[in-house]
């Protein structure tokens, strides 16, 4: 191990340590130790792994902090890795020299409004863990091309840009999990320009990523937001599991917004998001353009606007999701708006308020949609009504119960159709009692309807 102290860093969070850093890495063999103390740097610690690898740079214990006090990251790694995650598609000087460069028990903070905590380019097998990095722009960032990354146990909390930027990237296999992501201004997790296979996203709580806390106004964004409206953009293979995914409401914000809002391109797909608890922003999920994202056994509550809103999708399955609120001041619901061949099965969605909605919306709407399924859910306690449909065609709806509650009920109906459709079909339910007709059935909609 080579400690930077025994290259002239000095540690006492004052002196710029840079050149000494620099000098430490140079003669490095290989496994850079920063022990404790406040290292101050002004300009970026870039290691081309093809001279400096395998490489390993390591805090003690926790207790040493870099401190960014110019642009740029604090850390660049820079490799040279050019093929896939094949292992034949690696040369032998990869295998030697680049593999596996790790980063650990450290402090990142930044001093400098451009400052960044971590970023990555051209690695293979990169490896960040048990760090802390705030008060930077972008937390870590990866960019151009990586292969096989982990991100796990770190602490990823209060910067002004992103806290895992995904940015112009073509990466196969990462691994983000365990991780504590929060109060990023930009967004917890952000994708966007970037072709990307095999993300997982597990066990982490990525809660407030939002302006709130940065005295900012307000930008659309997302705790999760993946965004392939660029032309060759595209995300697949994907899970998203047993998160907190939580925020406070911010104007245009979702807790996971996935956008492709390009037709040319390939859609998200191979998704599944499942086992999380998500909720408490604008609309909790958000999917735009979207075919082929399963997302089941999820705790989604209390949005200002929608639970879960579907637009322009296809081959959405959501499956055994509780959709609820858990304040006055907030809602429910679940909206699909010119979607085709989804399916809504085995979940709950409750209003649990005295007078309904705020908003006034349904507890299910669908708005100019055809070949939806709706089998074996509860809508309880819809104002004004369970299920709205609009302009729809051969929706089923089966095996649901529809029920109002309150002492005095104040659905006006359970099922409702509206505009035009045919090849509808509605039986097998059951349905209690509302103020008018428990199904309204508009004169230019079709519906098989067994009571």
């Amino acid at each position: 191990m080579s400690d930077v102290r025994d290259f002239g860093a000095v540690g006492d969070g004052r002196a710029d340590d840079t050149d000494a850093i620099l000098h430490a890495v140079a003669e490095t063999d290989r496994h850079l130790v920063f022990s404790q103390g406040t290292y101050r740097v002004s300009r970026p610690i870039e290691i081309e792994l093809k001279d400096r690898g395998p490489l390993a740079i390591s805090g003690d214990g926790g207790t040493a902090r870099i401190v960014m006090a110019g642009p740029g990251p604090a850390v660049r790694l820079v490799g040279t890795h050019g093929g896939t995650g094949d292992p034949t598609s690696h040369t032998e000087s990869v295998w030697h020299t680049e593999r596996f460069p790790t980063i650990s028990n450290l402090e990142i903070t930044g001093d400098h409004p451009q400052a960044d905590g971590i970023a990555l380019t051209g690695t293979v097998q990169a490896t960040l863990s048990s760090l802390l990095v705030r008060k930077v722009r972008h937390g870590i960032h990866l960019q151009e091309r990586n292969r096989n990354v982990v991100i796990d146990q770190c602490h990823v909390y209060y910067n002004t840009g992103v806290g895992i930027f995904l940015d112009a990237l073509n990466l196969h296999q990462i691994n983000i999990s365990s991780n504590h992501i929060s109060y990023n201004r930009l967004g917890g997790i952000r994708i966007e320009g970037s072709e990307i296979r095999n993300l997982q996203i597990t066990g982490n709580d990525i809660e407030y990523n939002n302006h709130a806390q940065h005295g900012t106004d307000p930008e659309p964004t997302a705790e999760l937001f993946i965004d392939t409206s660029a032309e060759s953009a595209s995300v697949a293979e994907v899970t998203i599991a047993s998160n907190t995914i939580q925020a406070t409401p911010s104007p245009g914000g979702a807790n996971i917004r996935i956008h492709d809002n390009n037709p040319s391109a390939i859609s998200p797909r191979l998704w599944t998001i499942t086992g999380n608890v998500i909720g408490n922003q604008v609309d909790n999920v958000h999917l735009v353009g979207c075919h082929g994202i399963v997302i089941s056994g999820n705790c989604i509550y209390s949005a200002e606007h929608r639970n879960l809103l579907v637009q322009q999708s296809s081959m959405i399955n959501v499956t055994g999701n509780n959709f609820r609120r858990h304040t006055p001041r907030l809602g429910t619901g679940v909206r699909f708006e010119h979607s085709s061949d989804c399916l809504l099965s085995g979940c709950q969605i409750l209003d649990e308020a005295e007078a309904g909605q705020a908003s006034g919306a349904s507890l299910l709407e669908l708005q100019s949609c055809e070949r939806i399924t709706v089998s074996g859910c509860q809508f309880i306690d819809g104002v004004p009504t369970g299920i709205d449909l609009a302009d729809c065609s051969h929706v089923a709806i089966s095996g649901c119960t529809i029920s109002d509650r309150r002492d005095r009920p104040l659905s006006q109906h359970a099922v409702r159709f509206r505009g035009t459709g045919a090849g509808n079909r509605l039986d097998a339910n059951l349905i209690t009692e509302t103020t008018d007709d428990a199904v309204s059935i508009g004169d230019g909609v079709e519906v098989a309807y067994a009571p």
